[in-house]
């Protein structure tokens, strides 16, 4: 007689508790190769929007910069100079490309450019100064003369770009520096929002465009540089490099700082904006002391004589006419 449970036959349960638990084996098994990783989907979703926001970065910054200077003939022509008069060794050194990078000519031709240029200016000053000298002056000037002008001719024009470029960097320097708080307090907010440091300062390059298009183009590069360096720090680092700011050095050692020691980034720019803002009106304090004794020579120079007249005028008017 076959045994029975509950009135089930019990080789009958006993085939579906072995086909139940084969399945289970099999479903245990093969569970982890069915079943996607979304950690790993996640991360290669985060991956490709990194890619493509340093690219986004790079072409718009690469278009900022081109718009400014592309001067193709003039890249050929300045190359072809500083290899016929063998002039690579100007090139060469950092500083050079380091004030270029700085006064916002970033191109790889930059420093060719530069060193053509003066080469160039120099010799057209003084071919100028022959021609001056020699054609269109009448009157005759004494050795001496000559010698100067044409000494102080080529001189001219091989320093002028130098000093344009400086003046250009500091120029650049003063702009951002002005605006450097107000973008630190962007990034304090956007942080302490939640977003991440790329995300922070990709919000900021885009809400300081209007107000500083050149500290938005440094945080742009900034930016495109999280996206695709391996080493955020070195992005970090490039940005004090590239601006030349104590403002900008002192953000790079604070991230690299907090990244290294896991502390607050929101905490430490927070304690930076402060410094930035309290040293910005230390400066205009500092500016408005000096303001006295600026105005005191244009006061005696121009207002002096004229309230001189004004007072006197009419004291002189009468007694010329007695």
């Amino acid at each position: 007689m076959e045994t029975t449970f509950l009135g089930i036959p019990v080789v009958q349960i006993i085939s579906v508790l072995s086909f139940v638990a084969a399945f289970a084996t099999v479903v245990v098994i093969a569970l982890p190769f069915l079943q996607r990783d979304h950690k790993a989907a996640r991360l290669r979703t985060i991956s490709r929007a990194r890619e493509e926001l340093g690219r986004q970065q790079r072409e718009a910054a690469e278009r900022r910069v081109g718009a400014r200077w592309r001067p193709k003939r003039s890249v050929n022509l300045m190359r072809r100079i500083v290899e016929r008069l063998d002039l690579e060794r100007l090139i060469s050194p950092k500083g050079l490309k380091q004030m270029l990078s700085r006064a916002g000519y970033r191109q790889p031709y930059a420093p060719q450019i530069f060193v053509g240029l003066r080469v160039v200016l120099a010799v057209g000053l003084l071919l100028g100064a022959l021609f001056y000298l020699n054609v269109v002056i009448q009157t005759e000037l004494a050795v001496v003369q000559r010698f100067a002008i044409l000494i102080a001719a080529p001189i001219v024009g091989f320093y002028l770009p130098q000093i344009l470029v400086k003046n250009a960097v500091t120029k650049r320097q003063k702009e951002m520096q002005l605006n450097f708080p107000d973008a630190l307090d962007l990034l304090v907010i956007s942080s302490e929002a939640g977003l991440s440091i790329e995300a922070a300062f990709q919000r900021v390059t885009n809400e300081i465009e209007d107000s500083s298009p050149i500290l938005s183009e440094e945080f742009g590069l900034t930016t495109a540089e999280l996206a695709f360096l391996g080493d955020r720090r070195r992005a970090y680092i490039n940005l004090a490099e590239r601006t030349g700011l104590p403002s900008a050095k002192s953000l790079a050692v604070t991230l690299v700082q907090s990244e290294k020691y896991g502390t607050s980034v929101s905490q430490a720019l927070k304690v930076l904006s402060q410094e930035n803002r309290a040293e910005r009106l230390s400066m205009a304090e500092r500016k408005a002391a000096a303001l006295p004794a600026k105005l005191t020579v244009p006061m005696i120079v121009f207002f002096l004589p004229v309230l001189m007249v004004v007072i006197m005028g009419p004291a002189i008017i009468k007694i010329n006419e007695l």
